[in-house]
């Protein structure tokens, strides 16, 4: 009854002064609202690119032939004949850590249409294992197979994007478009990955949902392609869990560099390190606006101790009074950090709101992917309700330690 009857006494009193209990709170507020909107962008940004590393495989390593021009190319072609299937073939059975590869090739696109719509996608051609190294999965339909690209097979697989353009009533499946001169079946769809952002450390993605995907032999032996060209366009390999990737991506560079003679006609993609890369920049960018946030509960905690300060010269007679009644100081000091702690406690609730409210708006104006973290909001409340009673100390020993004749007597 005791702890109520102070809880009223509180709720009382900055019912009072309504306009500088609200000044008070408000860099409780700001500060709370800052820290839980910072964390929850922070675990946003770092879910968001777990979801686009999930797009080129986490545990893969990327090769892509590069482009030249035609008279550089021709004299790399002197030494290199370009990125092949052999590549993937030989780098998988000569390096244990590699499980599996996939291979890609970008076909010159010039048309695609169905009965019911064209398309401004581009096909490719991709080997049967592509679709279990990114991770894709489907809408409807199947997925390209081996006999497929044994048996020269003209099937198709849509991205969920050209499936809309090429059939925008839907039942793409068993349906008939044509790539350039040459018809083929849909076989499937590939369902769409949500993400928010096309490119992750330069690096494009979400393009699939763009592509229709053909068997990689088929757009071999089916489609022109320019003399000097590389055999693929790109090849994915997948690498074994417990093998550090930025070690076995050496591993592979070395291979390539002796198979190419030293050329430097691919460029090596490691999804590992981009994601490390990424993490260590949000790190960055996290220690940054706590800092900012801890400044703004820090000057919240020193308006709570000002504004007390100036409440206990306020209530010097009412001090005393309640001393000559028989009031102890430890009486004195628990109603003042009451007082305190009811204001941080205040604060920190209306300041989880805030912070809901501020990383909402950040998502719809900036765009940016927000997910919300129980941590950030029970961490948020209590250092602010810990730097509430913290900043309140002093004043509440300064006001019990008043004498009360001298409180009593004072103007």
């Amino acid at each position: 009854m005791k702890y109520l009857d102070i809880f009223i006494d509180t709720a009382a009193e900055l019912a009072q002064h309504k306009l500088r209990t609200l000044l008070t709170l408000l860099g409780m507020i700001f500060g709370v609202g800052a820290v839980i909107a910072m964390l929850n962008i922070g675990e946003g940004a770092e879910r968001e690119a777990l979801k686009m590393i999930d797009t080129m495989g986490l545990h893969n390593l990327i090769i892509e032939a590069k482009e030249f021009e035609d008279k550089e190319l021709k004299e790399q072609r002197k030494h290199s004949a370009g990125l092949s299937i052999r590549d993937g073939e030989i780098a998988a059975k000569s390096l244990p850590f590699v499980e599996a590869f996939s291979a890609q090739k970008l076909i010159d696109t010039y048309s695609i249409f169905s009965a019911q719509g064209k398309s401004d996608g581009e096909a490719i051609g991709v080997s049967s294992s592509f679709f279990e190294l990114s991770k894709f999965n489907l809408a409807q339909g199947r997925m390209l197979n081996d006999d497929d690209d044994l048996s020269f097979s003209q099937v198709a697989l849509l991205g969920s994007a050209t499936a809309k353009q090429l059939f925008p009533l839907g039942g793409a499946v068993g349906q008939n478009i044509k790539i350039n001169h040459l018809w083929f079946k849909v076989v499937g769809v590939l369902e769409a990955p949500f993400l928010k952002k096309q490119e992750f450390q330069g690096i494009k993605l979400g393009g699939a949902q763009s592509r229709v995907f053909v068997p990689l032999k088929t757009s071999m032996h089916k489609f022109a392609s320019k003399e000097l060209d590389s055999e693929v366009t790109s090849i994915k390999l997948k690498i074994n869990k417990a093998v550090d990737p930025i070690e076995a991506a050496k591993a592979v560079s070395h291979l390539l560099t002796r198979r190419h003679n030293k050329v430097d006609d691919y460029t090596l993609v490691i999804p590992a390190a981009l994601l490390a890369q990424q993490k260590q920049t949000q790190q960055i960018f996290n220690i940054v606006m706590s800092c900012v946030a801890g400044i703004s509960l820090l000057v919240g905690g020193i308006g709570i101790m000002n504004i007390m300060l100036a409440t206990v010269l306020e209530r010097t007679k009412e001090i005393g009074l309640l001393r000559a009644i028989g009031a102890t100081q430890k009486d004195i000091q628990l109603q003042f950090i009451s007082e305190s702690f009811t204001i941080s406690i205040l604060g920190g609730i209306l300041g989880v709101f805030f912070g809901i409210l501020l990383s909402e708006l950040i998502s719809i104006y900036s765009q940016w992917a927000v997910s919300w973290s129980l941590t950030a909001i029970i961490l948020s409340f209590s250092i602010c309700a810990m730097v509430g009673l913290t900043f309140g100390v002093y004043p509440a020993i300064k006001a019990s330690k008043l004498d009360p004749i001298d409180a009593l007597q004072s103007d």
